[in-house]
């Protein structure tokens, strides 16, 4: 094997868990080849959210507002949506790019609504944690050097997801409702 992909699988933890089923369809309930859940492999070192929710550090709740974040976030584009650049020719045959869609706008909408609770709970730092760890994806070792500063880390994030789950309208209970 290649160095480089020996030093990518010591990055893996493979676990298996059981996820809704994307194919599930309700008409057919009850059939033996339509299952509402089934059978997944997950690398839990993925992110920081996988990592805690395998751990049972976060609740399901938690991971559902984590996930919303997430969403939201690349919807955007990782920052924010982008600005357009006018010098750039436009190619031919090609139709005048929308500079941001209706998904961005809604997803900004949301984001600051997540933004201003935060704020108003625990202040700008609060975001900007939730934004570092499920929105880029980094990890709680890159942001702090000693073992008590993950854990402060770790027991703040929870908390500001519990304000995110509560936003959103998501249970705080392992049974996660998703709002429509």
């Amino acid at each position: 094997m290649k160095a480089k992909t020996i030093e990518h699988m010591r990055h893996m933890e493979l676990v298996g868990v059981t996820v809704d089923n994307p194919h599930y369809s309700r008409a057919h309930s009850g059939e033996k080849w339509n299952p509402p859940k089934s059978a997944a492999v997950m690398n839990i070192r993925e992110s920081a959210i996988s990592l805690l929710a395998a751990k049972g550090v976060i609740n399901a709740a938690q991971v559902a507002a984590a996930d919303r974040f997430r969403g939201l976030w690349e919807a955007l584009g990782g920052s924010g949506a982008g600005a357009l650049d006018y010098t750039k020719e436009p190619v031919d045959g090609g139709g005048v790019s929308e500079p941001i869609t209706v998904r961005q706008l809604e997803a900004g909408r949301q984001l600051k609504a997540a933004q201003k609770e935060l704020k108003i709970h625990h202040g700008e730092y609060a975001y900007r944690l939730v934004g570092y760890i499920a929105g880029e994806g980094r990890s709680m070792h890159e942001l702090t050097e000693t073992r008590r500063q993950r854990d402060t880390m770790t027991d703040n994030l929870r908390t500001y997801l519990d304000i995110l789950a509560a936003l959103w309208g998501y249970s705080t209970d392992r049974n996660v409702s998703r709002p429509k």
